[in-house]
Formats: C-alpha cells, structure tokens, sequence
C-alpha cells in the first residue's frame, strides 16, 4: 500500500526531530563533560582536544574507525553522545571522575573486535571511551617482559617483540588488528596455546582506573581484582590502562602448513580421527580446522548446477614450534591419515608465521602489522563451543549435509589439551582447560544491508548452533568470553541483574562466575561499570 505524501512529510519532520534532539543531548553531555573534564585536568585546555561532540565533523570517522562489524555501523544504530580519545592515564582517570558526576555510561573500547558490538553501542545513553592512543608498548628482552597499553594491538606487540628477539614471542590472537586490552582482559587464545596457554596465563602486572578513578596496579589493587581481569573481562571493574606481560621463548625456525580435504578426498575418516589425536599429539603442534560448505567448479571453472556438486572443504591449517623433519615425524607416528608430506610444510621465523596466519602472502614486510586499519569491514556474527567427546563418523556425515543445506554458515575447530589441561580451571576467571578436546567457532558473514539479510543470516548460524545440541558441552552449555554472543543471555542492569548475569556468567565463567561476582560486589558496589554481559554484583 503507497503511504500518503503527508505521512513521508510527517516522517521527515520526526527523523529530522530526533536527530536535533540527539544533537542537542550530544551537545549539553559535551558541555558538561568538557567544564567537568578541565577541572580535572593540568593544563585545562588539553580537555577540548580529546572530546568529541556529534556536531564535530571528526565524530563519524573517530567513531567508525574501529567498528570492526558493519552490522553496527548503520543509521539506525544508537550513536554515543560524545567520544572521549584520552592520551594518558590522567585522562583515563578524569574521564570516568566526570561519567560518574554527569551520570553518563561508559562504552570502552580498545580495539573493536567486540564482535556483538557491546564496546561500541549501547541501548542507553552512553560515551565511548576510545583508547586507541593508549598504544605504547616497551619490551624488555632482559627480563623477558613487556608492558602493553589497552589501545595497542597484537600486531604491534608481536612487530615489537620481534624488533627486539627472534627467539621470544606471545601467545595470543592471531588476528593482528585484535585490542590489547580486550583481548587480554577476556582470555586471549592463539596457535601457541597447546606449548604456552592464553595469553592471560602470562600476566604479570596490569593497571586500571577503578570507579573512583584512582590508577591501581596488581600490588595496590589486590590479588582478587587482579584475578578478575585476567580473564574476566576488564570493563566489569574499571578500565584497563596497561598489562604486564611474560615473554615465552619460541624456536628461530617454525614449520606451517595448509592442507585441504573434501568429502570426497576421506575428509570424514580423517577429522574423525583427528578428534582422538588432536589434544594429545606434541604440544608443540597446534592444528586448527577451517569447515566450509562449497560448490565444486567443472573443469572450465564454472559452478556446477547438480546438488550433488556441493560438498564441504576442511582445511587443516597448522603451527609447529619446531622444523619441518621433526613435524613429519609427529605426523607419520601420530596422525598419518592427513598423508602430510614435506612439500605441504613451510619452514620459517615465528614473526613470518604471524604474517602466514593472518593471511599476508609469504614474503611481506612484517611492517604490515603496524596497519591498524582493515582492507574492508562485513556483517557478521559468531558462536562459540566446546567439544568434550568426538563425535561419531555418521554424526560428521549429519553435520556435513546441515553445512551443505545452509549453505552460508562455517566453523573452525581449534585445538585443546596441552598445557591448556595442565592449568586449573580455576587459575584464571577463564575455566575452559581440562576435559575438552576443541572449541568450535561458528561463523557467517555478508554483503547485503537492511534487517531483511541480517535476521537470514543470524538464523543460519543460529539453526547450526542448535543443531550441535547434542555434540557439545552442557549444564551449562559453555562459551568463550573473547567471541563475544549476545544470543545466550544479556542482562538489563535492573533488579533482576544477579539472575540475569547468572545465565551468560555460567556459560563463561563456570563455577568462576560467583568468584567474579564477589570482586565486583567488593570493588564497584553501584555497578557503575555495567553492559549488556557485565559481572552483575550480588542482589541487595
């Protein structure tokens, strides 16, 4: 039905409303912000070059240049009042002394690979506090240790490290553009994680600016808090300024590979028993698996048209901290199904072995991971799951045709056991350690705009989750802070806070959860700092 020419003249003049109301609020919080921000601050003045009102031409590219999700970067997606870009930790400290008097909610970001967005959007008023000038990073290969700042990246960190040794490394994402802060603060996983563990298995020191804007280190901040956003989540109890963090050593020569497998190439033989292997096998070796559904090209490189011309890839793509003879001869004793040869391995640096993981073709300049910008941003949304018995062949099979039905959605298996089993679950907040074989990531991404092509794709992802019901963890049904998913549970900040957190907390915490919830009761007893999936405090 058309609708009337007066109802788009009505619309018009609302749209138009609600953006000059918007601009309005935008510009009293600035105000307010600003005069509070300059009674903080020596000299008063640096206040006005860190704040951004959204009447500032700057506001859209300062705020867009670290969303990492085209999925909240759309005009209907709330936008924050102001954005406030701090340069040191005296800023840091100011900026949340002034949220709390004005009453404004912070939204911290360091990076923006909060895949559902919680660093950068919100449904209630709010800033952001953009900490991408937080980015210094000073190795001390002496000691083996570093100090990170929230704002850096992995890139940098790894591209510093490197400057400074070619036989020490980190175990972490291998994402390079991946915040430092966020990352760290909600576990940190990588390829080194079978020899090293995550990333905040190697945490020695951190700084913060709790809710009373004071600026703690690990000896002032206490053993708990200290606990708490090693893997907890660090924008539950304050906002993390810097890590201190252990060095671990790695070999001058490291061995890749990348290894595809169809269905018709044994791929179900061969994942089946790379399930009983995988978390057994030389720590030394990390083997992740990529499962894509495809549709298999004829000879002239068209698609073919039968439905019998879709099949799933499985790419197995590895990490071996060691030579390419030695890794054969793992594989020969321990996993010869793959019929891995030595023209399948890659022998080279570590650093070099960044690059290979993060796509860049042998031979680029490691200077790339000093881009802290991304060659495109998509849709998309992710899943998280844990393995903890193999799944049968035929079960492979089912889950082969699911993949070929929905067409769109993949996963990746990564690699679990290791010094990952030798760490108590309850070392760190994260407590995904023995007893599981792999974590499954599922993804999906797209091109297309609007709500129509979102809600597609979210129900594909969503109906294979549902189909891996049976095959995955349960009571609860675990997830993994670090991909970040909306889908299993958000928490409104209300009354009913506790029992809300209660349902994600569980599923990424485990039996940690009540631990977090205690720190949070003791160090942010107003839930000043709250989101969507915070650490709620104990009820009244």
């Amino acid at each position: 039905m058309e609708m009337p020419r007066n109802s788009f003249g009505l619309l018009h003049l609302l749209l138009g409303f609600l953006l000059v109301s918007s601009y309005a609020a935008s510009d009293s919080v600035y105000d307010k912000f600003l005069h509070c921000l300059s009674n903080q601050l020596t000299p008063s003045d640096q206040a006005s070059s860190i704040v951004y009102a959204q009447t500032n031409p700057s506001f859209p590219n300062v705020l867009q240049a670290y969303i990492r999700n085209q999925r909240f970067n759309t005009s209907s997606t709330p936008k924050p009042l102001i954005i406030v870009t701090p340069t040191d930790e005296s800023q840091v400290s100011a900026a949340i002394i002034c949220s709390r008097n004005i009453g404004i909610q912070p939204r911290i970001r360091s990076g923006g690979h909060d895949y559902d967005g919680l660093s950068y959007v919100s449904d209630v008023p709010f800033f952001i506090l953009d900490l991408f000038n937080l980015r210094s990073i000073h190795v001390n290969i002496n000691d083996e240790t570093a100090w990170v700042q929230a704002g850096a990246t992995m890139g940098e960190l790894y591209y510093r490290i490197s400057e400074k040794s070619k036989v020490h490394g980190f175990p972490g994402g291998v994402c390079p553009t991946l915040g430092v802060g966020g990352h760290l603060s909600g576990g940190g996983y990588g390829n080194m994680l079978r020899k090293y563990g995550l990333s905040v298995d190697h945490i020695v020191d951190a700084r913060i600016v709790n809710v009373n804007g004071c600026i703690l280190d690990r000896k002032s901040m206490g053993e708990d808090l200290f606990w708490a956003i090693s893997g907890g989540g660090g924008a539950s109890f304050g906002v993390i300024l810097s890590y201190k963090i252990k060095l671990v050593k790695v070999p001058e020569i490291v061995t890749v590979f990348r290894v595809e497998k169809t269905l018709a190439e044994n791929a179900t033989e061969i994942v089946y028993k790379w399930q009983h292997v995988t978390d057994k096998i030389d720590d030394d070796l990390f083997m992740r698996l990529l499962l894509q559904p495809i549709t298999v090209k004829s000879e002239d490189g068209s698609a073919k048209a039968d439905e019998g011309s879709k099949t799933v890839r499985v790419t197995f793509i590895s990490l071996f901290l060691g030579d390419a003879n030695r890794l054969i001869s793992v594989m020969d004793k321990d996993f010869p199904e793959l019929g891995l040869k030595k023209e399948d391995c890659i022998e080279m640096s570590w650093i070099e072995s960044v690059l290979y993981w993060a796509n860049f073709d042998i031979g680029t300049s490691a200077d790339v991971l000093l881009n802290r910008t991304l060659g495109s941003v998509g849709f998309l949304k992710r899943k998280s799951d844990y393995v903890q018995k193999p799944i049968s062949k035929n079960d492979l099979e089912g889950l082969w045709k699911k993949l070929i039905e929905l067409g769109k959605p993949g996963m990746v298996f990564n690699s679990y056991g290791g010094r990952m089993s030798e760490i108590p679950a309850s070392e760190t907040p994260f407590p995904h350690r023995a007893g599981n074989i792999f974590k499954i990531q599922y993804s999906v991404g797209w091109k297309e705009e609007g709500d129509e092509a979102d809600e597609k794709y979210l129900n594909l992802i969503r109906e294979l989750y549902s189909y891996m019901t049976p095959f995955v963890s349960n009571s609860p049904r675990a997830a993994f802070l670090n991909y970040r998913d909306v889908d299993i549970g958000i928490n409104h900040n209300g009354k009913d806070s506790f029992q809300e957190g209660k349902v994600y907390g569980d599923k990424y915490f485990l039996n940690n959860f009540q631990r977090l919830v205690m720190v949070k009761t003791a160090v942010d007893p107003e839930n000043f700092f709250q989101y969507e999936q915070s650490i709620p405090t104990l009820p009244k």
